[in-house]
């Protein structure tokens, strides 16, 4: 069995509770979202903080309960939460609404090509935990842009390597490609932006 004993267990199964502040929740047929994260090998963050009156981006990831499931995936990649924390590294966050992950047909650390050479045991022991593990790297990664400002149409590779840049339509933001409508820009603060995305497309 899989021994996965993140944070995220607790957030996870505690949805129950968060999809009340959550306007776009639908129902689900299933709701459990299975296993919590393996804990990630890499260290606690060790970046030096900045000064007292800047606010960044790691001050206000988690202040939103609509997108407390993505700000939580962060929190288990060091590199990523180091990003945040880092004053002199621009960045936006296309963080999606909690019931955006949730419809996903698969959790977010699965890929259907392990499912298909490893079958249904892929996820299973120590090899399976690192899989998901890196898999949920790749996710968290395609949703975090190294620009801001980010202009419109300006085209940008995410951490994870895809391409992707926004545009305008009707008076709404949305990043492409995918059709992704931006519901809001959360915060602006000194080292980016957190922009709320309704929907959820893998951009690496």
């Amino acid at each position: 069995k899989m021994r996965f004993t993140s944070t995220l267990y607790p957030l996870l199964t505690a949805l129950s509770a968060v999809s009340v502040y959550c306007q776009e929740q639908r129902p689900m047929a299933d709701q459990n979202l299975g296993p919590a994260m393996p804990p990630t090998q890499d260290s606690p963050s060790a970046s030096a903080p900045s000064d007292g009156n800047t606010v960044i981006l790691s001050d206000v990831l988690g202040n939103d309960r609509s997108i407390n499931i993505f700000a939580g995936f962060t929190r288990d990649f060091a590199t990523i939460s180091q990003r945040f924390e880092d004053s002199s590294l621009n960045t936006t966050i296309l963080a999606p609404v909690n019931s955006a992950i949730m419809r996903l047909p698969r959790k977010p650390w699965e890929d259907p090509e392990d499912y298909d050479r490893l079958g249904p045991n892929a996820y299973e022991g120590v090899p399976g935990e690192e899989r998901a593990q890196k898999n949920l790297r790749r996710f968290v990664e395609a949703h975090v842009v190294p620009a801001s400002p980010w202009k419109e149409g300006e085209k940008v590779k995410t951490l994870a390597g895809g391409e992707v840049w926004w545009e305008s339509k009707d008076g709404v933001k949305v990043v492409q490609p995918g059709n992704i409508e931006v519901g809001s820009v959360a915060s602006k603060v000194y080292n980016g932006e957190v922009w709320i995305l309704k929907s959820v497309r893998n951009y690496a």
